[in-house]
């Protein structure tokens, strides 16, 4: 029964549904959207949810039972809530368990490192593997130091000027967190640990996915923080020797069965066709999944709960879905698409928010000409609460394989320049967000969503 605490703030609101009668202005239901969600029955209602949810469950690893609590309470409280066509869809997700792990400096002198497994990694052994450390900066720089790597950890602590690039420089960088490992492999090493991809940092580990090349032995990764990185390569320059005991119980168990989580508000006249909006509800298994992504999510879910409330149906159905497994490469995405290729053609827009819920901006867009002369016209929908700003964009793991069809994208557009300090760390917790701005970023998505499902034809491609 705990998923009443999720409904509670909302019960007496879906209970006064009103019908907003003036459904051929969409400026003012524009308007009634961002007022509902700002400053009226609906204010603080994203966040309570978002923060009950994170605090109840905690943390939502792909794989763990703690998915599966989190879907099930989401599809209770919607619908009790009275979406429509709430239904949980079963995907195949891999299940990787992280375990007990630490990694210990040895020498030159003894000191705990701060660190975290990668997502897909292998475990040590239970005794560990204890090595010698080489430092680089890059791969080129492994490939030109490849006969000093054998039998050794091997640390990579790239570069990047995050003050300058604080979305920028996380390519570059979680390039030696994704392949590290196997170039490591191919050197002879024994395990390969990584800078995190971090854009400030308080000896904070940051962890995620990361692959192995078939052709290369499986070896051991993790993440370190920015500070222990440095002070390895600064060990190294003096000369001096390293010694690493690095210990990982990780193992990837079966596949599981996971879930994506569907609701919709059906259009009134074109209700087979959709605009998707859309965030993932598995995370990573530290922290709280609050920020990534949570709150992508919990947007998401509110589009729907706004319109509910209102009485409105837009021309088009307006489909929520939160995804299982993106973490793991958008895995509940891609089983998603496959299964509903057909709508491509009926499908006027797909939309993630997977970059934080801070203070919004506007809307990442991509598409043809024409569609982005509609978005602009109706970005001026959200002029009162100064989220008027389209760039080019709009992709993101779970929408891409619709983007790569032709069909129009978007996400949140919204000021993460600090996005990169909390992700994927046990800094990601409810305390990164506030309520203001999860209010913000719900109104821009949810003008959004309604005013494209509204149009009298899809976006142009």
């Amino acid at each position: 029964m705990y998923w009443l605490f999720l409904i509670l703030p909302v019960i007496c609101v879906t209970s006064r549904s009103v019908l907003f009668e003036d459904q051929s202005a969409p400026k003012a239901i524009s308007d009634r959207l961002i007022e509902l969600v700002t400053q009226g029955a609906f204010r603080g209602v994203t966040y309570y949810r978002l923060a009950a949810l994170a605090d109840t469950i905690g943390p939502r690893l792909c794989g763990n039972e703690s998915l599966t609590h989190a879907v099930e309470w989401v599809q209770n409280v919607m619908i009790k809530e009275g979406l429509e066509n709430v239904h949980m869809e079963p995907v195949q997700i891999p299940h990787w368990v992280r375990g007990e792990e630490h990694a210990r400096l040895i020498q030159p002198r003894y000191a705990k490192l701060s660190m975290l497994g990668l997502g897909n990694s292998v475990g040590t052994g239970p005794k560990g593997i204890q090595a010698p450390v080489l430092v680089v900066r890059s791969f080129d720089e492994l490939d030109a130091r490849c006969a000093d790597a054998r039998n050794k950890i091997v640390v990579f602590n790239p570069q990047c000027d995050w003050e300058a690039q604080p979305v920028g420089c996380y390519g570059p960088v979680v390039a030696y967190r994704s392949g590290g490992a196997s170039h490591a492999a191919k050197c002879g090493a024994l395990a390969s640990l990584s800078r995190s991809a971090a854009s400030h940092s308080i000896d904070s580990p940051h962890t995620g996915m990361m692959h192995y090349d078939s052709a290369y032995p499986k070896i051991p990764a993790a993440s370190l923080s920015v500070e222990h990185a440095d002070m390895l390569e600064r060990f190294q320059r003096r000369n001096q020797s390293i010694e690493i005991l690095l210990y990982m119980e990780a193992q990837t168990l079966p596949d599981v069965v996971g879930y994506n989580l569907v609701a919709e508000i059906k259009g009134s006249t074109l209700p087979n066709e959709t605009v998707l909006v859309s965030g993932h509800l598995d995370s990573w298994d530290v922290g709280q999944g609050a920020m990534d992504d949570g709150g992508g999510a919990m947007i998401s879910w509110t589009v729907l709960s706004l319109l509910h409330y209102l009485n409105i149906r837009a021309k088009r159905t307006i489909r929520c879905v939160l995804w299982s497994c993106e973490e793991f490469g958008g895995i509940g995405a891609d089983q998603y698409f496959t299964a509903h290729e057909d709508e491509v053609p009926r499908m006027s827009i797909v939309m993630e928010s997977d970059m934080g819920v801070f203070h919004p901006l506007g809307l990442d867009f991509q598409g043809t000409n024409k569609s982005q002369q509609i978005i602009q016209t109706i970005s001026q929908q959200l002029i009162s609460i100064n989220a008027t700003q389209v760039d080019a964009g709009g992709g993101g793991t779970d929408i891409d394989p619709w983007v790569e069809r032709g069909v129009p994208g978007a996400s949140l557009l919204n000021d993460n320049r600090n996005y990169f300090a909390y992700h994927h760390s046990n800094g990601d917790m409810m305390n990164v967000l506030n309520s203001t701005d999860v209010d913000l970023a719900a109104a821009v998505w949810a003008v959004y969503a309604y005013a494209i499902a509204d149009l009298d034809n899809l976006l142009p491609r």
